[in-house]
């Protein structure tokens, strides 16, 4: 290839150009939000790890009986190792625990639903559900594409009993489903944010 006089210059300034460009091309975007928004989900899953005690009044004893059983079998129950952290990508945990952090929100509107149509007062359920909002607002913005939501029936609550028995499952999953979350986050921000 023969080179035109001068033209040495203006292709060197080109490649340099091109160089600048490449080097200052942004992040996937769901890195870049994701990093800004971790201390923020950081704190409300903490919130709503606080939360989550509260939406019962039942003592160790009483909520190891309350709480057994799987009478909510949409609700997710978090069976992940160390070693199932550590493989998952970025897209793929975000898309996950927007899923989650929804059905658990879906189970608090419905847990403050029965609350009021049976009459016992449901504060906690919903604090638990505004920060349960605000964790999903913040992944929703970390995502590239929202994941899609699976839609089912919830239970009629027909007595406070029931609405205990409830309360207490949704509890102790929602903890679960807290300490999980901030171990995945927290491996996530080291392997993508440094």
């Amino acid at each position: 290839m023969k080179l035109i006089p001068d033209s040495a210059p203006c292709l060197l300034r080109l490649l340099l150009l091109a160089q600048l460009f490449v080097h200052s091309a942004p992040l996937p975007v769901s890195n870049r939000t994701f990093c800004r928004g971790f201390r923020e989900m950081k704190r409300r899953l903490d919130n709503l790890s606080m939360s989550s005690s509260t939406l019962h009044s039942l003592g160790d004893d009483e909520l190891v009986t309350m709480a057994a059983g799987n009478r909510l079998g949409h609700l997710p129950n978090i069976e992940y190792t160390a070693a199932d952290i550590s493989s998952i990508k970025l897209n793929a945990a975000l898309s996950q625990l927007y899923v989650h952090t929804q059905a658990f929100k879906l189970h608090l509107d419905w847990l403050n639903t029965a609350s009021n149509n049976i009459s016992v007062p449901s504060q906690p359920a919903g604090d638990a559900s505004a920060h349960l909002h605000a964790l999903a607002h913040l992944l929703q913005s970390s995502l590239q594409q929202e994941p899609e939501l699976t839609s089912y029936s919830l239970p009629e609550v027909s007595s406070t009993f029931d609405l205990l028995h409830y309360a207490a499952e949704i509890s102790e999953r929602l903890k679960v489903f807290c300490d999980w979350s901030k171990r995945l986050l927290a491996y996530l921000r080291k392997s993508h944010c440094l």
